[in-house]
């Protein structure tokens, strides 16, 4: 007998009228100081899952009685039971039957049935929390047990992930569960168009990409004209419409972020900015007279470089130096701030932005590479003429520059949602930031089989040519014995360098880098066949299972080489957590040089030559990487901070933040 009487359920359409959003407040310094005190502590001591296991205990003890019904008798309770979650909310006994409900569903429909672990891990989302479950865990079907029971409760929700493929894939491999629960669902990728991309968001359940999100929500900004909530309440109450219609988010009610570390933080120091065409376009010869005289400046007397900090500073003699030689220059060049401005911005595209690790050059145009992720961002240029300076750089013709027409931050952009959720493989270490941040706390999920990774002691050689080496000799060696070898890289030249090695040591391999990004997927999934070479940066493929090939385990399972610390230890725990899934073997090693990119940016060279090998290398390359983070972490503060204050001036001015 169903524990809820049936009723007709009415399906939902757009909803036209107020756009769901939480209103951000100010906050006082006393008030941040607090944050950055219980951000601390939670970052400390974060929440252990298990602590929900007598809760899940209830959805468990409901398995046997729903195994046992028929599919339309199955269907009925789903009816109920939305109709309850529409009247009670996500009150907890209507969730946790939403709960079993969901996970006999997935077993009829998809043949996978959540584990515990994965129960643990979706109630813990449901509650607003952000999961720390290890790579391999099963997040994305975990994951479909808090947005269908938030759906079934009426409430809009985004799937967030970091790009179109993982959007795709799990829209479709989800696809039939939230259709057997009566819910739809959409994906949101590149190329859609208006009309599509408003059906899809105003499915029950929408998958999108973070940046495909925060674009069209400055969109809809952009329609409804800044803040205009009282506008939109006008717009519905006098029955017009125009707004709404126009409108491609429902609002900003529930999102459940995967890779959430990767999109919160990593990605979190870039605004994201709708631009449009400037009506004043400089005189492309400007962009070459730039670079020019940048040419022509010395380093030290004229200017200094802090590349840890990504900034170029002139001193006064080489004002003095671009005073003289733009003396005879027409336009811009009369004017002291806009030629400083212009030549500092051609010092920082010589020095600071490198070709195959900052930027690929593809069919005449300069595309910039996601410093996280290793992918294009073909939609992405840079600001303040530094786009047109690269491209001038690089021989190629020099697109317009745009203006501002909107801009917002993942901070403050996530922060608006009325329940934020979230899970990445690996969080703890930002666990404070995310709650002094987005007021989201962290709760860890034990695995659902005993890992079996070995990590080894990392070895640090002298210099970058004697690492290549080592790397090429040790891949050759672990090929010989039939294991599969990961090696993670932080750029394409990097990786396009080893592959290069390899070649010459007749090592067959695949390279996954910016250039194959539209395979990454199906390069990774054959990382784990058995000999096989994969050299990838660090982040290409994440989300994409590995599964060993045959006999692969007996040999110990596959092996990772990390070729680089990179800036944050996260990413370095990411790459290693490519092999040893769901219980298999698996080890994991980093090859490093003290000459790497994150010494030269910590600027601590003059201790790599004293801390040659051993301990006191491996403890140096750990706290530049530490210092690193550090800078990262104030560079996000101080870009929310900036991001605050201009969205108080362009509200006070009444134009779109």
């Amino acid at each position: 007998m169903s524990l809820f009487q049936p009723q007709p359920i009415p399906r939902p359409g757009p909803i036209l009228g107020a756009y769901p959003e939480r209103e951000l407040s100010r906050l006082g310094g006393l008030e941040r100081l607090a944050d950055r005190v219980v951000g601390a502590i939670k970052g400390a001591f974060p929440r252990d899952a298990r602590r929900y296991r007598r809760i899940i205990a209830k959805v468990e003890r409901q398995r046997p009685a729903l195994h046992a019904l028929a599919d339309e008798a199955l269907k009925a309770e789903v009816l109920a039971l939305r109709q309850r979650l529409r009247h009670a909310g996500l009150a907890k006994v209507p969730c946790l039957y939403a709960f079993a409900l969901i996970r006999e569903q997935s077993r009829r429909t998809l043949g996978l049935e959540p584990y515990t672990e994965q129960l643990l891990g979706g109630w813990a989302m449901l509650q607003g929390l952000l999961v720390e479950m290890q790579t391999g865990e099963g997040k994305t079907l975990a994951a479909t047990l808090p947005a269908a029971t938030a759906a079934m409760a009426g409430i809009p929700v985004q799937v967030v992930t970091v790009n179109d493929y993982l959007v795709q894939r799990d829209a479709a491999q989800m696809g039939p569960l939230y259709r057997s629960l009566g819910l739809s669902v959409g994906a949101v990728v590149e190329g859609m168009d208006h009309a599509s991309r408003q059906a899809a968001y105003h499915c029950d359940i929408c998958y999108c990409t973070n940046k495909q999100l925060v674009f069209d929500y400055l969109r809809d900004r952009m329609v409804r004209g800044g803040t205009g909530a009282l506008r939109m309440r006008l717009d519905g109450l006098f029955g017009k419409r125009a707004i709404g219609r126009q409108l491609l988010l429902p609002g900003l009610c529930f999102a459940i972020v995967d890779e959430a570390d990767s999109v919160l933080i990593d990605e979190a120091r870039t605004p994201l900015i709708i631009s449009g065409q400037g009506e004043d376009e400089p005189d492309p010869a400007i962009y070459r007279q730039a670079l020019d005289i940048a040419a022509e400046l010395q380093v030290a007397s004229d200017f200094h470089i802090r590349p840890s900090e990504r900034l170029i500073e002139l001193t006064d003699a080489g004002c003095t130096a671009i005073a003289t030689l733009a003396n005879e220059l027409p336009g811009v060049w009369a004017s002291t701030r806009q030629r400083e401005e212009l030549v500092r911005q051609a010092l920082f595209a010589t020095h600071l932005l490198m070709r195959d690790r900052d930027y690929l050059v593809l069919d005449g145009k300069v595309q910039i590479i996601d410093a996280y992720t290793g992918r294009l961002m073909p939609d992405r240029n840079w600001e303040r003429g530094l786009h047109q300076l690269v491209e001038t750089k690089e021989g190629c013709d020099p697109t317009p520059r745009n203006e501002t027409l909107a801009r917002i931050s993942y901070q403050r952009f996530f922060r608006r949602y009325l329940r934020l959720a979230g899970m990445s493989g690996t969080a703890r270490e930002v666990a404070a930031e995310l709650w002094t941040v987005y007021h989201l706390g962290l709760a860890r999920v034990p695995t659902h089989r005993r890992l079996r990774r070995r990590i080894m002691p990392a070895r640090v050689l002298a210099n970058a040519e004697a690492k290549w080496t080592t790397i090429a000799t040790e891949i050759g060696r672990l090929h010989q014995s039939g294991r599969p070898v990961l090696v993670g890289t932080v750029s394409v030249a990097a990786s396009d360098l080893l592959s290069s090695r390899l070649q010459q040591a007749n090592l067959p391999h695949r390279v996954l880098n910016a250039r194959q990004d539209q395979d990454e997927a199906q390069i990774i999934a054959q990382a784990g066949q058995p000999g096989q070479i994969t050299v990838a940066t660090n982040m290409a493929g994440r989300g994409t299972d590995i599964q060993l090939g045959e006999g692969v385990a007996a040999q110990g399972g596959l092996h990772v080489i990390a070729s680089e610390r990179h800036d944050a230890r996260r990413i370095d725990r990411q790459l290693f957590g490519r092999c040893a899934r769901q219980g298999d073997p698996g080890s994991a090693q980093a090859i490093l040089a003290l000459d790497d990119n994150l010494i030269a940016n910590a600027s601590w060279r003059v201790l790599a030559r004293i801390f040659t090998a051993g301990p006191a290398a491996r403890l140096l390359l750990r706290l530049a990487q530490i210092g690193t983070e550090r800078r990262h972490a104030k560079m996000r503060r101080q870009l929310l901070r900036l991001d605050e204050q201009l969205g108080r001036l362009l509200a006070f001015s009444g134009r779109v933040e």
